[in-house]
């Protein structure tokens, strides 16, 4: 058995859209790495910083991320069923093993499918952009098109007054002729 503590730099696309590991961040491993029947077990953490933004407001995220890391290479790639499902399978090559697929692995499927900054956090007003949590009463009056020619019915219902100017539609225009 032999372990390993190491800091190394993330390689590129270590994420998703809105959340995952710059680039070139410092990766801190500490793995073990054991000599089994079938090939090397590869096991242990890896800390990574992940940034991104908030999927609903847009603030930045920033925070640090602990991951279990446990791998199986083997020696031969093993022989399947006729009835067995091909699973990717790591296979150790000229006495080495490739590190990044199961990191990139780990790393990416613990990240949040939709990062939020809190979890009460209200975003952004669809329509117009404004921060809910500024305004928590912000709204916008969207009048349905089919519903326009009674705007005027609940004014004159109010009094003539109140009334407003008529509103006619093409099919209130052939009516009339």
């Amino acid at each position: 058995m032999r372990t390993v503590e190491e800091h190394v730099p993330a390689p590129k696309d270590f994420g998703v859209a809105l959340i995952g590991v710059q680039e070139g961040s410092d990766m801190e491993l500490d793995l073990r790495f054991e000599a089994v029947h079938e090939g090397i077990l590869v096991s242990g953490t890896v800390d990574v910083e992940v940034s991104g933004e908030c999927g609903r407001c847009l603030d930045p995220l920033n925070y640090g991320s602990s991951v279990d890391v446990q791998e199986l290479f083997y020696y031969d790639a093993p022989e399947l069923a006729e009835d067995e499902e091909e699973d990717v399978q790591r296979v150790v090559e000229n006495d080495s093993i490739d590190l990044e697929p199961v990191l990139r692995d780990a790393v990416v499927t613990s990240l949040p499918f939709q990062p939020v900054c809190r979890e009460d956090c209200q975003g952004l007003c669809a329509e117009c952009g404004a921060r809910l949590e500024e305004d928590p009463g912000h709204q916008h009056e969207i009048l349905d098109p089919r519903w326009a020619a009674l705007t005027g019915l609940a004014g004159a219902a109010a009094g003539p007054e109140a009334a407003e100017p008529e509103v006619k539609t093409e099919s209130d225009k052939r009516e009339e002729s």
